[in-house]
Parts: C-alpha cells; sequence; structure tokens
C-alpha cells in the first residue's frame, strides 16, 4: 500500500486554511497553484501557498488524519503549524519551474 500526504494550504495573508490528503503532494499542490479546479474551495480562496504537510505511511491512515484536523478548531491548526514551521513560508518555493504554469 501506498501512503499519502495530509496538508495544509493558505492564502497570501494566511486568512484561510485548507485541508487536505493526497498519495502525490506535488502534483496536487501545482494543481492549486494552477487552479485546475475553478469551483474548488482553495481556488475560491486563493489557498496557493503550502505551510504545512505530513507523511502518514498508508493513504488510509492519511485520509483519517486528514479528517481529524478538519474537525479542529483553527487555533489548534494554528499550532499545528506554528511548531513545525512558524515562519509560514510556502514549502513549495523551488519546486516548480515557470513552463510547469503554461
Amino acid at each position: 500500500m501506498k501512503g499519502g500526504y495530509v496538508y495544509i494550504m493558505t492564502n497570501k495573508l494566511n486568512t484561510t486554511l485548507y485541508t487536505g490528503v493526497t498519495s502525490n503532494i506535488m502534483k496536487r499542490v501545482l494543481q492549486h497553484k494552477k487552479g485546475v479546479f475553478p469551483e474548488s474551495f482553495t481556488d475560491q480562496y486563493l489557498c496557493h501557498k503550502l505551510i504545512w504537510s505530513k507523511f502518514v505511511p498508508t493513504i488510509e491512515g492519511a485520509i483519517a488524519e486528514e479528517k481529524r484536523i478538519k474537525q479542529w478548531r483553527r487555533a489548534w491548526k494554528e499550532e499545528l503549524i506554528a511548531k513545525e514551521y512558524p515562519e509560514w513560508k510556502d514549502l513549495s518555493d523551488g519546486w516548480y519551474h515557470e513552463r510547469d504554469f503554461e
């Protein structure tokens, strides 16, 4: 079985948080950044900045972790992020080339 990633994305001002799950984080984050799904929450709220991620050995475990985090209050999510990434910088900076956005 293949593992998965639980991740949190935000917008430029860090006012909106989105929690998701994927088996391919590089592909999924690029989809968010490119607006591949125009009706999606992340596209509507411009959540294009990856600020936290965690690898889970099974996709089932990743889905369970995503559901658990989605139930949390915002303050708890902020604590989780601040523990590992206090600057809230885009963790995907440097992952892609300009041609990826064409």
